[in-house]
């Protein structure tokens, strides 16, 4: 930098005119705003070098200066080019400015540029990340020459707002497809709880085989592995991962590890989460506590805890749901009431509803039903059906029929669609010999047309994932299963074991009859 100071006061004496090469040297340091004092120290500086100041804003920020310099150019008389717009589009979308993003888009129609398939893509980008579907759709339709990164940004927008259905037309209607194109629908269809579309989407791009997957991908459909506890595919694409050098990544080794963590495969969880090293960060101790907790190694969960707070790390609202958790699953009720109270006092950590649900349940479990209620009745926000369900689970469990009427009360307001609900509480009348009101629950359910939907599993076999519901005889291969089911029967007989699976093979038979 000193270096580059000198030759400006240099150039400066001997009155040549080195500005160009100055500002390019100090953008890539980069030093922006010496780079703005010299801009402006130059009598009559190019378009060339108002949209390398403009794009150097866009990357490092602030976005604003984006929009100040663009002005500038127009207050020296400059006519501003399409790489001009493409740069001002990014930077509308980074600001998230609907005003500035319509401004800087009738500029560029009314400086006659919008034939650039370039600064369109940004543009119709811009609106996509504004959620301004309808205005992006529009640039887009009225677009002639749309290439892959035009339709990808459509895509992504469309995925972004979780009309997935909308994003999977564009997907097909694409001439060709690339990474991003991919990785779009895939990280959609993932963080809107569609794990089995994103596997199966990313299963497609394997078999295609003309587009190779990048750390991104990896990234997103591994979620979609956890959640589904897709194993034997998630250690297939960890492989993959590992081959190509994605294991650098900080969100590749993050997702293999909640797959670990979330699939009950702790010790391998762990050994992964030694690995990491330094490169650890909040979300790999959020996903180790988070398994310890939910897998029953809740005193594991807690001690890793207090390793992280002497590591230096400070816990988020997360965290402190996973070490709540722990205590939930381990019966501990006072070290869940603890950290519940340290929460705001010593974490600076404002309970959300998910802390609440925690604590409820922790309080129920434990048979604290009437404390459980008095917690609900003091939230500061309105309680969800998790929390109320919480309540209603414990009620369940230890038989309490006053708070579990107030939970249903809650809950058949909250989601009136949701038959699990009536059929607990109807069974907590039961136990209770409370059969009036079994009746009338019944009969409501009857009336209102409130079913049950029927259970589902799904089971991994060969990297391909397999749905099957209760009574289900949809399976394409559902008289091999059931003839291997019977011949299993069969030999259960011969050894003499059949007693303790009696009613499980009456219902096999049940199936196969229906």
């Amino acid at each position: 930098m000193n270096q580059l100071k000198q030759f400006h006061a240099h150039s400066l004496r001997i009155g040549t005119d080195f500005a160009k090469d100055l500002i390019t040297k100090l953008l890539e340091i980069p030093n922006i705003s010496y780079a703005h004092k010299v801009l402006d120290s130059i009598p009559n500086p190019t378009l060339s070098l108002y949209n390398k100041l403009i794009q150097a804003h866009s990357s490092h920020g602030p976005h604003s200066q984006c929009l100040s310099l663009y002005s500038q150019l127009l207050h020296r008389c400059l006519l501003p080019s399409p790489h001009s717009f493409t740069l001002l589009f990014v930077a509308c979308a980074k600001l998230s400015s609907r005003p500035h993003g319509q401004m800087a888009h009738a500029h560029f129609l009314k400086f006659g540029l919008d034939h650039d398939v370039y600064a369109l893509t940004a543009l119709v980008d811009m609106y996509a990340k504004m959620g301004l579907l309808h205005l992006a759709r529009k640039v887009f339709d009225e677009m002639d020459g749309k290439d892959v990164p035009t339709w990808n940004s459509l895509i992504s927008g469309y995925a972004r707002r979780g009309d997935l259905d909308e994003a999977l037309r564009c997907f097909l209607g694409m001439p060709s497809r690339n990474v991003i194109s991919w990785t779009a629908l895939i990280s959609g269809y993932s963080q809107n709880g569609r794990y089995r579309e994103a596997l199966e989407m990313y299963l497609e791009m394997e078999r295609e085989g003309r587009v190779r997957p990048n750390h991104v991908t990896i990234a997103s459909v591994l979620p979609a592995c956890a959640n589904l506890g897709a194993l034997e595919v998630g250690q297939r694409i960890e492989a993959y991962a590992r081959a190509n050098g994605y294991f650098r990544n900080a969100f590749v080794c993050n997702a293999v590890l909640e797959l670990y963590a979330r699939c009950g495969v702790i010790e391998k969880a762990m050994q992964l989460f030694d690995e990491i090293g330094g490169g650890r960060n909040l979300c790999s101790w959020n996903s180790m506590i988070m398994g310890l907790a939910v897998h029953g190694r809740c005193h594991g969960a807690l001690d890793l805890f207090n390793r992280m707070l002497r590591e230096g790390f400070s816990p988020d609202d997360v965290t402190l749901v996973g070490v709540i958790l722990a205590c939930t699953h381990g019966g501990m009720v006072e070290q869940g009431r603890e950290l519940f109270s340290l929460m705001k006092q010593k974490f600076l950590i404002t309970p959300k509803l998910e802390h609440y649900g925690c604590m409820v349940d922790l309080l129920g479990r434990a048979g604290l039903v009437q404390e459980a209620y008095e917690l609900i009745m003091g939230m500061p926000m309105k309680p969800d059906s998790v929390v109320w369900g919480a309540l209603l689970g414990a009620c369940s469990f230890h038989g309490n029929v006053e708070f579990a009427e107030r939970a249903g009360e809650a809950l058949f307001e909250l989601e009136p669609w949701n038959p699990g609900n009536y059929v607990i509480l109807s069974n907590i009348y039961a136990k209770a010999g409370k059969w009036e009101q079994v009746a009338k629950l019944r009969k409501f359910m009857k009336g209102s047309n409130t079913t049950k939907a029927a259970g589902h599993s799904f089971i991994e076999e060969g990297g391909t994932l397999h749905k099957f519901l209760v009574q289900d005889k949809c399976h394409s291969r559902s008289n091999d299963i059931f003839a291997l089911l019977h011949f299993l029967t069969d030999e259960i007989k011969i050894c003499g074991e059949i007693g303790f699976l009696g009613s499980f093979i009456d219902e096999i038979r049940f199936m196969e009859s229906s």
